[in-house]
């Protein structure tokens, strides 16, 4: 698997647009505009994902320090369950390497619609070497429970990155905050 940087070009912002409007539910998605922006100006890391000379999804990675956040990734739905998604993640682990890194994913522990879903999601991080993080994401009006490697991401930390990230928008307008469980 390759991480391969995003190049500024229509047809890939296009295909990528696509993905991550396709793979995550709207109250979960910040606009695209805005991730591109991010990515242009070097606050974030927007990957594709390629095996083998093909495109098979994208990821996008958000940086401070030692830290590391994956905030977005996605396998084209045509083409999950070939093992895309492991390689991604052990490619991303191998890239970062001495980060810390982390994403948050929905509670598996919860009562919800999808409960086969999310298990599976936390099992697949799991056996790709993640572990979980006892702390608590909070995001717009979500609430993620966390998962990573190469150590515990604190509070102040997580805010510092997403105030880097975000600027003036983050103070005044999302409410996000790390809590221990």
């Amino acid at each position: 698997m390759e991480l391969v940087e995003v190049k500024n070009t229509e047809f890939e912002w296009s295909r990528l647009e696509r993905l991550y409007t396709g793979a995550f539910p709207a109250g979960e998605r910040f606009p695209f505009s805005l991730l591109k922006k991010r990515a242009l100006s070097g606050k974030a890391d927007f990957w594709n994902l390629v095996e083998n000379g093909e495109w098979v999804g994208m990821a996008y990675l958000v940086r401070h320090e030692d830290l590391v956040y994956l905030f977005y990734f996605a396998v084209d739905a045509e083409k999950r369950g070939r093992g895309h998604g492991t390689a991604a993640i052990k490619a991303m682990l191998e890239r970062y390497k001495g980060k810390r890194f982390f994403l948050a994913l929905e509670n598996w522990l919860e009562e919800c619609e999808n409960p086969e879903e999310r298990v599976k999601r936390h099992d697949f991080y799991l056996s790709c070497g993640l572990s979980d993080i006892p702390y608590k994401l909070w995001e717009l009006s979500m609430k993620y429970r966390l998962m990573g490697v190469g150590g515990k991401v604190e509070p102040e930390e997580y805010k510092t990155m997403m105030g880097r990230y975000f600027g003036w928008f983050w103070k005044h307008f999302i409410r996000s905050c790390i809590v221990k469980e």
